[in-house]
This record gives C-alpha cells, structure tokens and sequence, in this order.
C-alpha cells in the first residue's frame, strides 16, 4: 500500500537562527543551492507521493516563490495559509475534510533526506494509528523523547526533560504517517500539538503509536551552527559547480548560478546564487545570495545576502547580517561556535573552467576594484 498526499508545516519564524531568517522563513534557507525543505519535499516525492499540502504561516510569499507548483519534483504542491499558529494538531484539523484517509505529516523546519517508504510500510503492516520517525541524537533533552518497546512500539512519549531525565537517546523527527481518523480527538479552533497532547492521549487510551528509526540524513536546523552542518554534509558528499570559476583551487564546494570564484582556494564553501568570490581564501563558509567578497580570509562563517567583504578583511567564526559591510583590513571574530571540527584536507583540487576577460559593468567589489568576469570556456 502507499500514500498520496503529505501535509508539511511551514509556519515557523526561526527565531532561533536569527539574524539568518530576519528577512525570510527557515524553510527556504538555501542549502548548497536549494531550499532547506526541499530535500524533505523530495523523500517525499520518492516515497510515491503526489500531493503536497504546506500550511504556511510567515512570510508564506516567500515560500510559495521559492517551492513553486513542485513540478520540478513532480508532486503538486499546494499552499494553505494559516492566520495565527495553531500547531500540528490545529493546522491538521483545519485541512481535515481534504486529507486521505492515510496521509503522511511532517515538519518543514529541519533538513531531512531520508527514506520515507519503510516508513510507510512500516505503519500498514503494524496497524499503528500514528507511525511516527525515530532519531538518535546526543541531546535528546532537547526534543520529545519516546520510550519504544522491543516490538517497536511507543510506550511512553515525553517533553521538556531535563538531561537527567531522560530515558532514551531516541527523540521524534517529525514526520508521520497518520490515519486520519484521529483527528477526531483533536479540537476545532483551538491550538493543538501532536506531541504534548495527541500522542499521550493516543497512548492513554491504549492507541497504537508505531516508531520507525529514520534511514538517511535528518538534522533539526534551529541554530545558526545546524544550518552551518547541513551545507557542509551536502557540499562533503558532491562538489557541484554552476556557476563560474577560474584559477585557484576547489575542494567539497558548491558554486550556485551566477556565482564565480576567481582565484580563489575554497574548502568546503557554499556561494550561493550570485555570490562571488575574487581572490579569496574561505574555509568552512556559507555566503548567501548577492554577497562580494575579494582578497579576503573568511573562516567558519555565514554571509548573509547582498554583504560586501572588503579587500584586506578577516573574518573568522561570525554570521554576518543581510546587507553587512566589513570593511578594507577590517577583522571580525564573533566567537561563535559553527560546529568546525575539521576541514577536509584532501588537497587542492584546481578547476579552471573559465578564462578572465574586462567588463566594466560588473566589479567584483567596489568601485575602486578592477572589473573582471569569467567567461565559460
């Protein structure tokens, strides 16, 4: 048996990742080029999912923008918007005369590339009422964690712990498959969440609530650090060059559309659209859309969009506003940890796949700065 149709909860401000979603929604923070929800969006669409409801709540624009119709994943993607927070259970109960009788629910705030189908088998051959998937993470306190018991079933599901509660390194991903039947239990016009209040009640009256040990890549991207690893393990598994690049060397980066790295040594760098880099040394970096940089050393940072990186400039373990200047010989060190553990060290790896020639309507960085532009070759 399968399932059609998802419900993926896109309401959230992010506040957490603040200054990175002060000017739009976490789901469409681009990792390695791409829309962070969309590598859940597409599991889905591997699972054999068709429809796609996404109940949106801030700066819902964007998001519709940013995910289109879905056809490039070919699912059907439709937006429904939602006036105040209502949480899972509210936002389920407002589409619940839409929804099939098996329908799949998730959260759109994390980064997810996982196997979506041994889930869904996994709750037809259970007969669970919610199957709900597993992680495993080093701070489960932080999360809702379940006691599972050795038939896979959920015995005990609990919020807001302390460390030195906690029973279980096994805390809930956020996605679901769900009958849609018990959504009777869940109030009309009131906030309800799935966690606090359905899944005890479900186990309270001796309900069946299966768990699933989620198979490929899940991350919760709450903080400025989370964001940070999940472009990195992108950019680890696959180099991937749209863009521009000439001279220096490239290792684990991911260079977006219209974006161009000039003589520059990139390790493990995400420049996304527009994003250019001239005669750069960068480690460990994330530099969004419309950012210039030149004859600067960033390391461990985050550049928000449409930044200037001045020549001379050194940043180092920072996240930088939209639209910041650093400027000439200026030296940043917010302090922050970005989770660098270790860089890769493979080696240089050169990919000169463009040839430099004047155009004087494009400098890199400031009108002072040469005009110079890659040319495909």
């Amino acid at each position: 048996m399968k399932v059609r149709q998802a419900v993926v909860m896109v309401g959230g401000k992010g506040t957490r990742l603040r200054p990175l979603t002060e000017n739009r929604p976490k789901p469409v923070l681009p990792v390695a080029g791409k829309p962070c929800v969309w590598y859940l969006l597409r599991s889905m669409a591997r699972a054999g999912i068709e429809e796609i409801i996404l109940a949106c709540g801030y700066r819902s624009e964007m998001i519709e923008e940013a995910l289109g119709d879905g056809s490039d994943l070919g699912v059907k993607i439709i937006y429904s918007d939602e006036d105040e927070p209502v949480g899972t259970g509210g936002a389920l109960k407002i589409l619940e005369d839409s929804l099939d009788e098996v329908f799949l629910a998730a959260n759109g705030d994390v980064f997810a590339d996982i196997d979506i189908t041994g889930q869904v088998d996994r709750h037809f051959s259970s007969g669970a009422d919610v199957t709900i998937a597993l992680a495993s993470v080093p701070n489960p306190w932080e999360f809702g964690v379940a006691r599972v018991s050795d038939d896979g079933f959920i015995t005990e599901f609990r919020e807001g712990m302390k460390p030195d509660e906690v029973f279980s390194d096994m805390i809930n991903a956020g996605v679901y498959v769900v009958n849609r039947d018990v959504l009777s239990s869940v109030p009309k016009g009131a906030f309800y969440d799935f966690s606090k209040q359905l899944f005890p009640e479900i186990i309270g009256r001796g309900g069946r609530l299966a768990g699933f040990r989620i198979r490929g890549v899940w991350m919760d991207v709450g903080r400025p650090s989370d964001y940070m690893k999940a472009n990195m393990l992108v950019v680890s598994r696959e180099t991937r060059v749209v863009g521009m690049t000439c001279g220096g060397s490239l290792v684990d980066v991911y260079i977006g559309n219209g974006s161009a790295s000039v003589n520059s040594h990139l390790d493990s760098v995400c420049l996304m659209n527009r994003a250019v880099s001239t005669g750069c040394v960068m480690r460990r970096v994330v530099m969004l859309e419309g950012s210039l940089a030149e004859d600067a050393i960033i390391e461990n940072s985050i550049i928000g969009r449409n930044c200037m990186i001045m020549p001379g400039a050194k940043i180092r373990n920072s996240v930088l506003a939209d639209r910041e200047t650093v400027e000439r010989g200026e030296s940043r060190d917010d302090g922050l940890d970005l989770g660098a553990s270790s860089w890769s060290r493979r080696g240089p790896r050169c990919s000169c796949r463009a040839s430099l020639r004047p155009r004087a309507s494009w400098p890199p960085c400031g009108p002072s700065t040469p005009a110079l532009s890659c040319k495909a070759s």
